[in-house]
């Protein structure tokens, strides 16, 4: 009898320790089961307005009041786009805000770039009180420095200029941070071995840790991108003149042609097609964000 319980207590240790897998196992299910119950639902949230907005763009003014309201438009109706192009110049807003854009974006990589490496890589006094100095300047309110930068737009006579657009956005504190992030997690390997071949400093950044920084440079671009994209407040308060109207202006003016009754369908139209840059410009650098929302701030 003893030898029986002794071969039988082998067995119960596995069969609990099977059932303690499988209890493990089947948490993990729900757990997983939940997360992506969750997921879903915030994306039906944050995908919902820009559905709502591409069908509306194809439905008739009447539908788009009618109760209860409709998600697939009775009639798709192609001609909201082309009566936009009609009764806005919204070909020159385009090349505006994709020219401010543009500009103010290869700027803030540049700057960025340059103060994340020496923020990073070089050695000098002060280097990281001036850097702590530096991120303070984000805790200022933007509307703070609304009434400071006029007032220096108009000392430079660039009042109603593209100079007022681009140039004061070159430089970010956000972008110089989130580029010493990730330089920081470059190994020190990389520099020393360009140093031994004799490369100077500026070779260094440029051929070595530029190709390295693909990931957060996408996606320091593509936020940059969509801020100056969508930036209304400061458009408004330094363009006078309408052919220098950025894409937001634009709208707006185009709104404001309809005080009684706005013709939501051609704004849903117009709007459909401001969103289409930045989306292409999120799938093509999609990879590269994803890699550098994942790598940025391992170190430092």
């Amino acid at each position: 009898m003893a030898v029986k319980q002794e071969t039988l207590q082998p067995a119960r240790k596995l069969e609990a320790v099977g059932q303690d897998g499988m209890s493990k196992s089947s948490a993990k299910r729900v757990g997983d089961l939940f997360t992506h119950l969750i997921l879903a639902a915030g994306s039906i949230v944050m995908v919902g307005p820009f559905a709502w907005m591409l069908s509306s763009s194809f439905k008739t003014q009447y539908e788009i009041y009618k109760f209860p309201p409709t998600l697939i438009p009775e009639s798709i109706q192609w001609i909201n786009y082309l009566v936009v192009f009609e009764q806005t110049a919204l070909g020159r807003y385009v090349g505006n805000s994709m020219f401010v854009s543009l500009s103010v974006t290869l700027g803030v990589l540049l700057t960025s770039s340059l103060a994340g490496y020496s923020f990073s890589r070089l050695n000098f006094p002060g280097r990281d009180k001036i850097f702590l100095m530096y991120l303070g300047t984000m805790m200022i309110p933007g509307a703070i420095l609304l009434i400071p930068s006029f007032v220096l737009m108009r000392t430079f006579n660039w009042i109603d200029t593209y100079y007022a657009l681009i140039v004061p956005g070159v430089v970010s504190a956000w972008g110089t941070f989130l580029m010493r992030q990730f330089m920081m997690s470059i190994p020190r390997e990389l520099e020393d071995a360009a140093y031994i071949d004799g490369a100077t400093r500026l070779r260094i950044y440029w051929t070595v840790i530029l190709p390295v920084s693909k990931p957060v440079i996408a996606t320091l671009a593509i936020f940059t991108f969509m801020g100056v994209w969508n930036e209304l407040l400061w458009p408004v308060i330094i363009l006078r003149s309408p052919e220098k109207f950025t894409l937001p202006m634009g709208l707006a003016k185009f709104q404001s042609r309809f005080p009684n009754r706005t013709p939501w369908h051609l704004i849903m139209a117009a709007s459909t097609l401001s969103v289409l840059p930045i989306l292409f410009l999120f799938m093509a650098g999609q990879k590269y964000y994803v890699q550098g929302i994942v790598t940025t701030g391992l170190k430092g």
